[in-house]
């Protein structure tokens, strides 16, 4: 028999709104860098000589970035501390957005796209360890609630803000863009941040250490299934996130403009579902807002499957995006926040597999949906309905059959054992 979680008070410390601010800056890292440079991605596959499968590649070299540097930066700072990890991290981000500016090819973009995931991974993972550092219980589900909402504002904001400046720079512009937003951030973090993961809390060791951290977490089934329903899910995003683009505006034959504020329309349903799916979750069950989002997931892309299938009309596949995207965020906060309750003490190394599924997951899907070419719907459907149903499969395994017990911290008897419920 499994005990049920006692929350930590202890581990609860106001935070102030100016170092939310902050965190929440950080969570934008992700979806800025993906979303700002959409609504400009078929003139950047015709400036660079491109082929549409290798221009998504700058996507998915993004996202594979993102997922690597978050498997780094998570451990690291759970042995340094946030704020040192943080200010390399975002000076980094800084220097690669100007890299990707000055690209001459495609195949050099790719490879500035893989630095500058690899840079923005380390704001990811500190918002997300630093919310578990400051949180726990009812808590830790509202503010990771609050991070999936201000990732959907980022989304909204990213390709509406690029439709705009496309009118006016090109998308080496719209990277200098980014680079200033980078510089930004750093003199808030210099100014606001301060230490949120206390000397005593922090782990000691080597690599050996984090492969037995990694051990531990991964032979947790709830922790796992949490994961991996992310990870299918996010792939399922990310197809839209990368072909949408070419949908919307190749066949629909929407504007950058008309694009970008059809992308923010869905972008607003992630923000209402992932706002909605926080105070469902503390209120009423984990699990079963989790099941709502899977099936919402899976609804909407058999819905963008069918409507590429039929032919049907614009109206028919913007309902089915804002249904899939709206499901994405509703299973964030349960799923994030069943992963993470049980580990306080590596909080940045469980953000980190957290963070390598989405990303990853994310970026293997990316390229796949632009191998019918630029005139079909058909692969972005298939790939979203075969990563929702594969997260259906593995909630129905991992998550939904009962509880689990989170394995010991690596002193026994250490007073950061923990033992939770999977509800």
């Amino acid at each position: 028999m499994s005990t049920p979680v006692i929350p930590d008070a202890s581990r609860e410390r106001p935070v102030g709104r100016a170092l939310a601010v902050v965190l929440a800056l950080l969570t934008v890292f992700g979806p800025i860098s993906m979303d700002l440079y959409l609504p400009v991605l078929p003139a950047l596959t015709g400036d660079l000589g491109a082929a549409t499968s290798t221009a998504q590649l700058t996507v998915t070299a993004c996202l594979l970035g993102l997922a690597l540097g978050q498997v780094v930066a998570g451990p690291l700072s759970d042995r340094l501390g946030r704020r040192r990890p943080l200010l390399v991290g975002v000076a980094a981000y800084i220097v690669t957005a100007v890299l990707c500016a000055l690209s001459p090819s495609v195949e050099t973009l790719i490879a500035a796209r893989f630095l500058q995931g690899l840079a923005g991974a380390v704001g990811i993972v500190i918002a997300q360890a630093a919310g578990r550092d400051l949180h726990s219980g009812a808590k830790l589900v509202r503010y990771y609630s609050r991070l999936t909402v201000i990732g959907g504002l980022a989304a909204i904001i990213g390709p509406v803000l690029g439709g705009q400046l496309a009118a006016v720079t090109d998308w080496r512009g719209l990277f200098l863009f980014l680079a200033a937003a980078g510089a930004a951030i750093l003199l808030a973090v210099l100014v606001v941040f301060r230490e949120t993961l206390p000397r005593r809390d922090r782990t000691s060791g080597d690599v050996r250490q984090t492969r037995r951290d990694f051990r531990r977490l991964l032979s947790d089934r709830v922790f796992l299934g949490s994961v991996l329903v992310i990870g299918f899910v996010y792939a399922a995003l990310f197809a839209y996130l990368s072909g949408a683009t070419y949908v919307l505006q190749g066949i629909y034959g929407l504007s950058p403009q008309g694009y970008s504020f059809a992308f923010g329309l869905n972008s607003l349903g992630f923000m209402a579902f992932g706002f909605a799916a926080g105070r469902l979750s503390s209120r009423w069950s984990e699990k079963g807002t989790l099941a709502i989002g899977l099936t919402l997931s899976l609804a909407g892309a058999a819905g963008v499957l069918l409507t590429a299938l039929a032919q049907l009309p614009l109206p028919a596949m913007l309902a089915s995006l804002f249904v899939l995207v709206s499901g994405a965020a509703t299973t964030t906060p349960p799923a994030t926040a069943l992963a993470l309750a049980g580990y306080p003490d590596i909080a940045g190394t469980a953000s980190s597999l957290l963070g390598l599924a989405q990303f990853a997951f994310g970026g293997i899907a990316a390229p796949l949906v632009g191998l019918g070419g630029a005139g079909t719907a058909v692969p972005l459907g298939m790939v979203a309905v075969a990563a929702a149903g594969l997260a259906g499969v593995v909630y129905a395994v991992t998550i939904r059959p009962g509880t689990r017990i989170v394995a010991r911290a690596a002193a026994p008897d250490s007073p950061r054992d923990r033992v939770a419920t999977g509800a």
